[in-house]
């Protein structure tokens, strides 16, 4: 009975201890930073309705930092309606445009990542911030020196240190991996 009693007391004691430990990065702050890089995105081209699929998501993992996830359509595809393949001109024209909009991306994400840091008050300065974007290919498409996954990641202290000397060292501070 009496090893009952502890074990019971230990079990409560543990319980007491963790649910008292609130999550270094919220739920709201990560949801402020999902809902501003789904603004930014959305605003990037006037065209296509479609550029964000699916809503960003965000996570917190203590002692590495702040991740962040979408899906992005550069360029919405030709219409298929009463045909049964796109025109190499449609093709081109496609990939054309994929190949233009890129680097617009890469520099919304690059502010993008600098306005998180600033805003993530609770992330620790050697903590990274992270945004991985996944973009999108048709089947019939040629996405030969096109990526398929952008992330762009940095130290918080980089990035705040980039910000205040007004971007001096930010491409130096931030490490893009493209597959």
């Amino acid at each position: 009975m009496k090893r009952l009693f502890i074990s019971l007391l230990l079990l409560v004691a543990a319980f007491c201890a963790t649910a008292s430990d609130k999550p270094r990065v919220s739920r709201s702050m990560l949801g402020a930073m999902e809902r501003s890089l789904d603004t930014r995105v959305t605003k990037l081209w006037d065209d296509n309705p479609f550029v964000l699929l699916g809503a960003t998501r965000g996570i917190y993992l203590e002692g590495y930092g702040a991740v962040f996830t979408a899906e992005v359509n550069l360029a919405t595809g030709p219409t298929m309606i009463m045909r049964a393949d796109v025109t190499k001109e449609e093709k081109d024209h496609h990939r054309q445009k994929k190949i233009e909009r890129l680097p617009q991306l890469k520099r919304m994400l690059r502010q993008a990542l600098v306005d998180s840091a600033a805003s993530l008050d609770t992330v620790p300065p050697e903590e990274q911030i992270v945004i991985a974007v996944f973009l999108t290919r048709y089947t019939w498409e040629d996405a030969t020196g096109l990526p398929v996954q952008l992330i762009l990641q940095a130290p918080k202290k980089k990035l705040l240190d980039a910000q205040h000397s007004a971007g001096a060292n930010l491409e130096a501070a931030i490490h893009v991996t493209e597959y």
